[in-house]
């Protein structure tokens, strides 16, 4: 959750965004553009418009080396999709996001995350994510994605992105889901099988065209699917459950499809990996500081000076709007409002935002109380979402005069006591508490005589699952061993 956007006014907090008013379009550019078609004037005029807003949502464009080296990966693939033969037809965007994350957007816009580009280990992977993406533009994917949800209405479409284990798939339901999804979300619902495996394709034939080593869009995913099955060992949960903020399932049978469309080329061109492990040496890793981190169970934001600690056997994801804390017994959700001094009215105002013209929801009370010196007001509601009774929290702390924060939790009926611990654990913090938050960069070395994948994961900065975090990060299966003299990636921590 970073600063800036924790400085908006954010009321509205499940109104439309950007992608939101793309998939509500009268007519949706491009859906009736034949595949391979160059980019229009009207896909153009539409990806300038909403650029700004799809980098705010992902904690802005990074800038400096990094990014200039992507964007000139990013535009010399794209130019290989026949979208444009130019290369400054294209905005290639670093993005500062602890998210695995790649999308492209009609009139040439590629976005990739810093987080998904440490987990790649070669150019040529990174020039295959990026040509997947463009991909998913040339064949007018997202076109074609937006119609769909237009015919089936929009909220139908982010209903089921959720497992609706909770929540009912109502409007009303579908209405409170909605909350729990943050703009990497909403602008990255998910392809069919079939347009990912045509984007995969199209990757590889970008990736031959120009000259590197097709194989690197198996790698890539076969990268993304070992991170996944980290996350879920880390975070306590099935693996197979879709990951909100993952754009990229990537099943076995999809990496050996890339595997063997790589392998029909009869190919074999450049990966230039030492070049791409030189440019994304420093690189931040994880959580930047400034959007606030997440420590084992606990959320430090040392820019906003707050911490709390989610329940045991919860899992959070941190994003620019809002942290979101999630489980099997509900889901609950760290973000902000305009505040004006009256800490009731601003938990009223909260719960009105989460209604639906169909039906208001209004707190049955607001009880004033004080969690670790914080001025505190709670107010819960029970809410009927057509199959099902939940109940729904909203637990608010005054910061200052001007600026408040409050969680909003979602139960099954008579459970909201899951998340009493989380409310009761917000907490102010020191000066020389948020002065010890650093962040995790990426530290490129060189394997020396006698280093093992042991003695290296030791200085991974991390206190559990370091070697397999090392194997995940460096592309390495179970069986492999350090090579005396290859270059390796291990986070540190660094300012």
């Amino acid at each position: 959750m970073s600063v800036k956007t924790t400085a908006r006014v954010k009321s509205a907090l499940f109104a439309g965004i950007a992608t939101l008013s793309l998939s509500a379009c009268a007519s949706v550019p491009g859906a009736n553009v034949a595949p391979g078609t160059p980019i229009t004037t009207e896909e153009a005029q539409l990806g300038a418009k909403y650029h700004p807003q799809f980098v705010a949502e992902f904690g802005g464009e990074m800038t400096g080396p990094q990014a200039t080296y992507v964007r000139q990966i990013g535009q010399n693939i794209a130019v290989q999709s026949g979208l444009s033969g130019a290369r400054n037809d294209f905005t290639v965007t670093l993005l500062n996001s602890s998210v695995n994350n790649a999308f492209a957007v009609p009139g040439g816009y590629v976005y990739v995350t810093r987080q998904l580009v440490t987990l790649m280990n070669n150019e040529a992977e990174l020039a295959g994510v990026l040509g997947h993406e463009v991909g998913h533009v040339a064949a007018r994917h997202s076109a074609k994605r937006q119609a769909a949800a237009q015919r089936n209405s929009v909220l139908g479409v982010l209903g089921a992105v959720l497992t609706g284990a909770v929540l009912g798939n109502n409007p009303l339901g579908q209405q409170l889901q909605q909350g729990f999804l943050q703009g990497s979300q909403l602008l990255t619902l998910r392809y069919s099988r079939s347009q990912e495996l045509e984007a995969d394709a199209l990757g590889v034939e970008y990736l031959t065209s120009a000259g590197y080593d097709p194989r690197a869009m198996g790698t890539v995913l076969q990268s993304l699917a070992a991170q996944n099955a980290l996350d879920a060992s880390l975070q306590g949960r099935d693996a197979t459950i879709p990951e909100w903020a993952s754009t990229h399932p990537d099943p076995a049978s999809r990496v050996q499809n890339a595997f063997s469309l790589a392998q029909r080329t009869g190919v074999t061109g450049v990966t230039n990996r030492d070049t791409f492990l030189s440019r994304i040496d420093g690189m931040i890793y994880g959580d930047d500081p400034e959007q606030g981190v997440i420590e084992g169970r606990a959320f430090i934001h040392p820019e906003l000076r707050l911490s709390f600690v989610a329940p045991e056997g919860f899992y959070m994801i941190n994003s620019t709007r809002a942290v979101s804390v999630n489980g099997n017994g509900g889901q609950a959700q760290l973000t902000t409002a305009a505040y004006n001094g009256n800490l009731d009215s601003y938990v009223t105002q909260v719960f009105a935002s989460l209604g639906n013209e169909q039906q208001q929801i209004r707190p049955q009370s607001v009880q004033r109380t004080s969690v670790n010196g914080l001025t505190a007001a709670v107010g819960q509601a029970r809410v009927n979402t057509g199959q099902n009774n939940v109940d729904v929290t909203v637990f608010a702390y005054e910061f200052s005069n001007s600026q408040a924060f409050h969680f909003i939790g979602i139960t099954p009926a008579g459970q909201s006591g899951v998340f009493s611990s989380m409310y009761q654990s917000m907490r102010r913090i020191s000066a020389a508490e948020a002065a010890q938050v650093i962040p995790r960069r990426i530290d490129v070395i060189t394997a020396r005589s006698g280093d093992t994948v042991q003695s290296l994961s030791r200085r991974m900065a991390y206190d559990r699952a370091q070697e397999t975090r090392f194997r995940v990060l460096n592309g390495m299966g179970s069986g492999d061993r350090v090579v005396a003299g290859q270059k390796y990636k291990i986070v540190i921590k660094s300012n």
